[in-house]
């Protein structure tokens, strides 16, 4: 087990330099911000001396060097349009959207398995037919127009939510949450049903997939002939060993939820990380986009450690060193 833990940690470093160096590269082309900060009037001096006072006129390897030697210590460097620390803007941002990535994610779970499990156990009846038909749509709108549809109806129509903004938050410390006030619940349904639809058609057609192959298997056709109960064989047997897929994208999709939270944000201008990366590409803001990207990294890194570690508690099969084991 220490063994694996030590190669994934050093497999997440290497994968976390080559994200920052791949994040930094591509950056140096999305626009000059020196020429944002100081307008198209400025003249050259101007920019010269900005450029030298930002450090933006050393050579880019020495440039990410001091990126990322900063950012093994948690520091990011200056913001470039805000010029605050870039760590301080992430670290006010971040507990909005890993709220609504939780609260998506509950979604997707809580509603995505036990419809998935219906689908395959119910399988060729109306209400089965109809799920299946729903997650085609929940799979194929684009999450932009979900929620503009969401905003429309729920905000425009029936007035019953907010269509922006966090609500009211309490602040812990560093950490805010909205998740303790009625009017930050009353804010976080519809963006968070938002970001949830897409990933709870996927997790109830796996599941749905995954529960009607397992149905197939010889120990559950053997499970029947000992006289076990439905319940017993459905859920003791069936759906546990569905989980190890289900986990699988259950974790990918946690960081894709909080990686790709940025259309929702912006559409419902969610004061998150995704709206902040947005405000950062308009205006070339080069230190925030590139922490961005390595923080995104980091967290895929981080879920998919979980993730594997959960598969020795799921399937003992893979426990590494278990004599017999594969």
């Amino acid at each position: 087990m220490l063994a694996f833990i030590l190669q994934r940690l050093i497999q997440a470093v290497v994968v976390m330099v080559t994200v920052a160096f791949i994040a930094f590269l591509l950056f140096q082309y999305v626009g000059d911000p020196v020429v944002f900060l100081l307008g198209q009037d400025a003249t050259k001096e101007q920019i010269d001396m900005l450029r030298a006072d930002l450090g933006l006129d050393q050579p880019f390897f020495v440039q990410f060097w001091h990126f990322l030697s900063n950012a093994v210590q948690g520091e990011f460097g200056l913001s470039l349009r805000q010029g605050a620390k870039v760590s301080r803007l992430i670290a006010e941002r971040l507990p909005a959207t890993l709220e609504l990535a939780l609260v998506a994610a509950t979604l997707a779970l809580v509603i995505g398995i036990p419809m998935g499990v219906y689908a395959a156990l119910r399988r060729g009846t109306w209400a089965s037919q109809l799920i299946m038909t729903v997650s085609l749509l929940g799979v194929s709108l684009p999450t932009f127009l979900i929620g503009i549809l969401l905003i429309l109806v729920f905000a425009v129509m029936l007035g019953w939510f907010p269509s922006f903004g966090r609500g009211d938050v309490v602040q812990m410390g560093w950490w805010s949450s909205g998740l303790m006030t009625a009017k930050g619940w009353h804010h976080i349904v519809l963006p968070a049903v938002t970001l949830a639809i897409f990933q709870l058609t996927l997790i109830m057609r796996l599941v749905r997939a995954e529960m009607l192959e397992v149905l197939r298997t010889d120990y559950i056709k053997f499970a029947r002939a000992r006289g076990l109960s439905n319940r017993a064989i459905h859920f003791g047997h069936a759906l546990k060993n569905t989980l190890v897929p289900v986990l699988t994208i259950t974790g990918l999709q946690l960081g894709g939820l909080i990686a790709f939270a940025i259309i929702t944000e912006t559409v419902f201008q969610w004061p998150g990380m995704g709206l902040l990366f947005i405000q950062a590409v308009t205006f070339a803001d080069i230190p925030v986009m590139a922490a961005y990207l390595c923080l995104i990294a980091l967290i895929f890194v981080v879920i998919n450690l979980i993730v594997d570690l959960l598969y020795f508690v799921v399937d003992p099969r893979l426990r590494v060193g278990k004599p017999g084991g594969h």
